[in-house]
Formats: structure tokens, sequence, C-alpha cells
């Protein structure tokens, strides 16, 4: 079972319960996520969401100057496979996955998976990263930048913010879609 990236399509999504997902990592190895943010969209809002920190695989955090976690922070939190559970409650009925550089996380979701030796989601993935520069143009599509822009609030590098974000951009660009077929429904454009 693989995870895969799949492009936004308004017409085939804007309905479906989706969750949106961002991890934070204690070091260069994928399988090393030490905090996890989902945010779940269901008609256009995000109806829930969770955070949680991860306990890595080992101790040493090298990133604590990007997302501000540390070992003290993450040693008596569950592991992935302890928080497994909760996550995969959370994205049931979800008929995909958002995040913003989707390649990252869908990564470190599968990297995660196979090192709890847990059969990876078969979800398609979104990238509101793509996305986002294929529908907007904007000098930065880094996800503050964007924030920026669309008037979301961020506390960057905090997964739980970020999933949050990247759940508010999806449907942004799901209402900047449905505004631009109506436009050209009506012979404005």
């Amino acid at each position: 079972m693989k995870a895969q990236h799949t492009a936004y399509r308004q017409q085939n999504l804007p309905h479906t319960p989706l969750v949106a997902i961002d991890f934070e990592t204690a070091d260069y190895g994928a399988d090393s996520a030490c905090a996890v943010g989902l945010a779940r969209v269901e008609n256009g809002r995000v109806v829930d969401t969770l955070y949680s920190l991860i306990r890595p695989p080992r101790r040493r955090i090298l990133f604590t100057w990007v997302h501000g976690i540390t070992w003290e922070q993450v040693r008596d939190s569950p592991t992935f496979a302890e928080l497994w559970p909760q996550l995969a409650s959370f994205w049931e009925g979800a008929t995909g996955l958002v995040a913003h550089n989707a390649p990252f996380d869908r990564r470190v979701l599968l990297a995660c998976c196979e090192a709890a030796h847990i059969p990876q989601p078969e979800l398609p993935f979104v990238c509101t990263l793509r996305e986002s520069r294929r529908r907007l143009h904007l000098p930065s599509y880094r996800l503050d930048s964007l924030c920026d822009h669309c008037g979301i609030p961020l506390d960057h590098h905090h997964a739980g913010s970020d999933a949050l974000a990247a759940a508010r951009l999806f449907i942004y660009l799901q209402q900047l879609d449905a505004t631009e077929s109506q436009e050209v429904g009506s012979g404005r454009r």
C-alpha cells in the first residue's frame, strides 16, 4: 500500500473529506518525526484538528533551531507507533491528504510507517505548494509568504499551525477555482 501524489482538481474534491498533515523532524532521517499536526476539511471548512509531539527514534534533535522542539519536550511523548491509532482514526473516511510541499510530509509518513511496521495509508496527496504555483502568481510560495498573501494566521514550523494553514490554503484555492468557474460560466473573465 502506497501513498501517492495527485494533482489538485477542484471538481473532484470540493466536498470529500481531506486531512491536511504536517510533520516536524528531529534529524535528517525521514523516520525522525518529532511532531505532527492534522486538520480535517469537510465541505470547504476545517472541522477538527489534532497536534501531538512524537518521541523520535533517536535522542539527538538537530533541528531545534527550526521548530523549537527539544529532547526534554518529547522524551515522554508517544512514539509514532503508539500514536498511530489516533492518527488513523483522525483520517478515517478521508479521501486524501493535503500538505504544503507534500513530497516531504509523504516521505516522513511513509518512513515512520515503515519503521513502525505499519501498513502505509493508501491516500493520495494534494500539494498546496504545487497548486499555489499553478494558481497564484507570487514572488514566493513558502507557506509563510502564502499565508501572508491569503490572510491566514500562522505560527510557522509548529506542526499544528502548519497543518491548519495548509488546510486553509487548500480551501482558499478551492474557492478561487469555484470563483473562476463561475466567471467562465457567466462569460466574465
